[in-house]
């Protein structure tokens, strides 16, 4: 098997040094998430730009940064030669900096902002420290916490409000995030856990095919190439449209 087919993701750089930092980010998914932000902005009646700055660098500080770093502290998943105590100092930071940008916003959007700004670091160590039995640490857990919530989020620091709009795209993340874990699970049990699949598939028209690891993995990464690209590509499209 090639040396990026052993690789623990497919965005994954090879081990060591920077690289390490790079893999760490999930830089797909952490833009996927990031992308959930600007499209909850973008469904409010009016854009602040610097609220929506604000609101992206909250998420990135405490998905990009401390959820992923408390996940690989959480095992090494992604098989990272970054030591623990830098994982740890990251993971305080994100969260800090997350928590101190929110509170910022609170004289600007109001009090409706208190319960996301609690609720967002509960989500990311409940979630990634696997607490309360696991509970937050499911599908529906995982679509909540990294689709739903950013949505909400980024709606209320610009409207200082809810709205049938907000919760319909919460709703939308929701389901796109479920299914992003419903093909990223998989995905990862095959390139991290799974030494060697053997098999055929016997068509109707009397073929056969092989059946190995790359055979199963390929469509799930290929989805979640195409998902995450056309996630930020909708962001991208909706900055521009509600910012000029």
């Amino acid at each position: 098997m090639a040396e990026a087919e052993r690789r623990p993701a497919y965005y994954a750089a090879s081990p060591g040094g920077w690289r390490d930092w790079w893999t760490l980010l999930h830089p797909p998914y952490t833009a996927w998430h990031l992308s959930y932000v600007v499209i909850g902005a973008s469904l409010a009646p009016k854009v602040d730009a610097i609220r929506l700055v604000a609101t992206l660098l909250a998420f990135f500080a405490a998905v990009g940064l401390s959820a992923h770093a408390l996940d690989e502290l959480h095992g090494r998943p992604l098989r990272t030669r970054i030591p623990s105590a830098a994982l740890v100092a990251v993971t305080a930071m994100g969260l800090l900096v997350a928590v101190a940008l929110g509170v910022a916003g609170v004289g600007r959007v109001g009090l409706i902002l208190v319960p996301f700004i609690v609720a967002g670091p509960v989500l990311v160590v409940a979630y990634d420290a696997e607490l309360f039995g696991g509970v937050v640490h499911t599908d529906a857990g995982f679509a909540t916490a990294w689709g739903a919530f950013p949505v909400l989020t980024a709606y209320v620091a610009q409207a200082s409000g809810l709205s049938l709009a907000a919760l319909l795209g919460s709703a939308a993340a929701f389901a796109l995030s479920y299914a992003q874990r419903s093909l990223s699970t998989p995905a990862r049990l095959l390139r991290r856990h799974v030494e060697h699949v053997s098999g055929s598939m016997n068509l109707a028209d009397g073929t056969t095919r092989p059946l190995d690891e790359s055979v199963l993995r390929a469509p799930l990464e290929q989805a979640l190439r195409a998902m995450s690209w056309g996630l930020i590509a909708l962001a991208a499209g909706l900055a521009v449209a509600r910012l000029r």
